[in-house]
């Protein structure tokens, strides 16, 4: 604490370097056409994007808009359920409510098709052995709704690694 001066009172005494309280955020959240169609798709065990008309990405999960261009988009793109890991971390701190057993895996996985991913956990695999380029496929849970949880995990599909250029699953 360089240039601060502490009373005498407080000089002993060790620094709070962190603290634990409960935290609670509650929010609603509308979504829009874009969305809604995806979620929907969801709940059917069906991924769609949406092609932007200028530059001809396929947008995951859809916003309605560009985030290139800025152009709407109409386009709807039905993408399959396998797809690639283009990131992914080795989760080795377990947080508070969590039931995962450590380590566990979170990836980025951009469906075939996609110019974007989505983001889930990888298992059927141990965690060293996940790779950027490993192909996946979705593991879709038993009654699907309209939200990713859906997709309960990603799994490997035995099909060769691919190659996976810089700034794609952006």
């Amino acid at each position: 604490m360089s240039g601060l001066v502490l009373p005498e009172r407080l000089r002993d005494l060790e620094p709070v370097r962190s603290i634990r309280t409960p935290a609670r955020l509650e929010y609603t959240y509308t979504a829009g056409q874009a969305t809604s169609r995806f979620l929907r798709g969801i709940a059917q065990r069906k991924i769609l994007g949406e092609r932007c008309h200028v530059c001809g990405k396929v947008i995951l999960p859809p916003r309605g808009a560009c985030p290139v261009d800025g152009v709407p988009t109409h386009e709807q793109v039905e993408l399959p359920d396998r797809g690639t890991i283009t990131t992914f971390c080795v989760v080795n701190v377990k947080f508070s409510g969590s039931a995962m057993e450590l380590p566990y895996v979170c990836a980025t996985v951009v469906p075939d098709g996609s110019d974007m991913g989505l983001f889930g956990m990888v298992q059927e695999i141990p965690f060293d052995r996940i790779r950027i380029g490993m192909r996946v496929e979705a593991v879709w849970d038993d009654e699907p709704r309209p939200d990713l949880a859906s997709i309960k995990w990603w799994r490997p599909t035995g099909e060769p690694d691919v190659q996976v250029d810089e700034g794609r699953g952006a």
